[in-house]
């Protein structure tokens, strides 16, 4: 964290640029030389300032505050601007307050931490239950000139198990003269009873573009001059840390002697430049994988890491992405005006689906760079294996062209302008089934969900012949154990098949099975409530007695279920598999099917689906 200006308190004492006499002083990085010194002078933690002002207006001062956040945020910092105000004192002012215009009486010690009673201790190698002991003696006794005693424990999630439990009893009654500040970057490791007794405050990331505005003005003290698009790429580099930004822009300058700008920094930070990274990117969605090799290894040559290039890689996928999802404005945030300009047209030229697959590969891929013993070969791999899949048309894509009579599947390019995405074909591919066993007579299903109002049609091809013209089935019983019959709210069975989806609504997962399997239906009469059936070898001589009470308890009324000495038709099972065979038998004929078996030889049908469509009744529009 740091301040908004050049700072009034820390100015003084940690010397910097100017005349003969500050010339002579040690440098001072700017991390340190801009440390905030005052309230105001935090940037982009306003919750926590707000908070805090109101807090010491009104008197409500906690004895224990826990702060947490990324490094660099400005956690000891925020600490010590806490105990300063905690013991401001002027000629004017001798009470708590966050309004410190000037240095008080206080002030100077403790921002340089040599204060005698305001104690900071690192818990990360002060971590047993002695370094606590002598805290907790210490608290004892008042403060030796200041207001309040003040003790800043930093990393406290460092402490051991021993270290909080001694703590517990003098954080949650501490002497009056006394305030505890805690901070920590891992706060889910802080025992929940300490947490309790302290006010806690989330000290967040700073977007990118306060940090630009933070880092243009310290630029400007510093008599230096730099890029806009430079100052974002520090920010971004710095992940919301305040601290690690500052240190990133001390070695620009350094670098560009007073000037900053976006090459050296890229150069600098070992980051390849952003229009070369979406080259890259569009030459990969392309499929042209010889280009994109030879891309590759001219950013390798020119100095670009294997894993920041494939972060590079998913950053500018991620940015599409949201600008596909939310519109141009979603990542506007530290781009410049050309990378937004590039991210829309990768955004408009691909689908979503493609997107979405690259992104999965590339959080993978890093995985493999990160774990490869050849970094840049792993690189190529995941290159190599994004050309090929970009390259692949979608399922639908592959329908629509072989049973379209198309000569060839689309290859996805990015174009120069508008959208290269289209709404596939959805075709509705359907076949006949028998009557169901048990001489039930079949019910129309109830009222099918009606069908996508942009879906296409095949055309017809050499043959004359169409998806749709393959007679549809009534419902999904015969393949499926009449589910659909009980989804339409048939409680009191009309067919044998009827009473198998009975039994899956029940869950009884056993039972159904061997009724599928084990038994032959000899006669089924729904209205006297009477089944017939035949035991097959592997059927367990209670099967009958079950389903009699299993319908008995579903239906309400009585049922009778009989064995037979004869052999009637054969299992449901062993007829819907046998449906189900003769209807992939009669897909595989169709010339659209047989196009897509003949094109991937190792493919096989192993399920057929249908898609619901609008059901005309012939009787009500004749």
């Amino acid at each position: 964290m740091a301040s908004k200006d050049t700072p009034k308190a820390t100015g003084k004492t940690s010397g910097g640029h100017g005349d003969g006499s500050d010339a002579a002083k040690p440098y001072v990085v700017l991390a340190r030389k801009y440390r905030p010194a005052a309230f105001p002078d935090l940037i982009g933690q306003l919750a926590m300032v707000t908070t805090l002002e109101n807090a010491f207006r009104s008197g409500r001062i906690a004895q224990g505050f826990m702060l947490t956040g990324v490094r660099g945020v400005g956690k000891t910092t925020t600490a010590r601007i806490l105990a300063r105000a905690l013991n401001y004192e002027t000629a004017t002012a001798n009470q708590p307050t966050t309004d410190m215009p000037e240095l008080g009486r206080h002030c100077a010690e403790i921002m340089e931490s040599r204060h005698p009673d305001v104690i900071e201790m690192d818990a990360a190698s002060n971590t047993g239950v002695d370094n606590i002991r002598e805290i907790i003696e210490s608290a004892r006794y008042k403060p030796m000139s200041a207001r309040y005693k003040v003790f800043i424990i930093d990393e406290v999630h460092m402490l051991s198990k021993g270290a909080f439990n001694a703590l517990l009893k003098t954080l949650e009654e501490p002497p009056e003269h006394v305030k505890f500040i805690f901070a920590t970057t891992e706060i889910r490791k802080v025992p929940v009873t300490v947490l309790s007794r302290c006010q806690r405050f989330d000290l967040r990331r700073v977007d990118v573009p306060e940090l630009v505005a933070h880092f243009g003005r310290i630029v400007t003290n510093e008599g230096a001059e730099a890029d806009a698009d430079a100052l974002a790429l520090i920010a971004r580099a710095a992940g919301g840390s305040v601290r690690d930004g500052l240190s990133i822009l001390d070695q620009a300058i350094a670098m560009g002697e007073g000037r900053v700008s976006e090459p050296s920094v890229r150069a600098m930070l070992g980051l390849a430049d952003k229009g070369r990274v979406f080259d890259l990117l569009e030459l990969v969605f392309s499929g042209k994988a010889g280009p994109s090799l030879e891309a590759f290894a001219q950013l390798l040559k020119d100095g670009a890491d294997p894993a920041q290039l494939m972060g590079d890689l998913a950053e500018a996928v991620h940015i599409s992405t949201r600008i596909k999802a939310v519109g141009g404005e979603a990542a506007s945030e530290g781009l410049s005006a050309e990378e937004r300009r590039r991210a829309t047209r990768v955004a408009e030229g691909l689908s979503m689906a493609l997107l979405s697959r690259a992104w999965q590969m590339l959080l993978k891929g890093l995985d493999e760079v990160a774990r490869a013993p050849s970094p840049s070969a792993a690189a190529e791999m995941v290159l190599i294996r994004l050309c090929y899949t970009a390259d692949l048309p979608s399922p639908d894509e592959i329908i629509r062209t072989l049973g379209g009579g198309a000569t060839s599947a689309p290859r996805r390019s990015l174009p120069s302008g508008g959208s290269s995405e289209r709404e596939p074909a959805r075709p509705s591919l359907a076949a006949s089934a028998p009557a169901p066993a048990g001489g039930g007579a079949r019910r129309e299903p109830a009222a099918r969900a009606p069908a996508r109002a942009d879906a296409d049609e095949f055309d017809s091809d050499d043959d004359g012949d169409r998806f749709d013209e393959i007679p549809p089935v009534d419902d999904e019983s015969a393949y499926h154990g009449g589910t659909a019959q009980v989804a339409s709210g048939y409680a009191d069975p009309r067919s044998f098949d009827d009473v198998v989806a009975l039994l899956a609504e029940h869950r009884e997962v056993r039972l159904r099975y061997h009724v599928e399997e084990h038994v032959s239906l000899v006669k089924f009469d729904a209205q006297a409530g009477s089944i017939d059936l035949y035991l097959l070898t592997d059927a367990p001589p209670e099967v009958a007695n079950d389903l009699r009470e299993r319908l008995n308890q579903w239906t309400g009324r009585r049922w009778v279920v009989v064995l037979s000495k004869a052999p009637g038709q054969p299992p449901l099972g062993e007829t819907r598999r046998a449906a189900l065979e003769a209807e992939i038998q009669a897909l595989k004929s169709h010339p659209a099917v047989r196009a897509v078996l003949d094109a991937f030889p190792d493919a096989k049908i192993d399920e057929v689906r249908r898609i619901a469509r609008d059901v005309t009744d012939d009787s009500a529009t004749g």
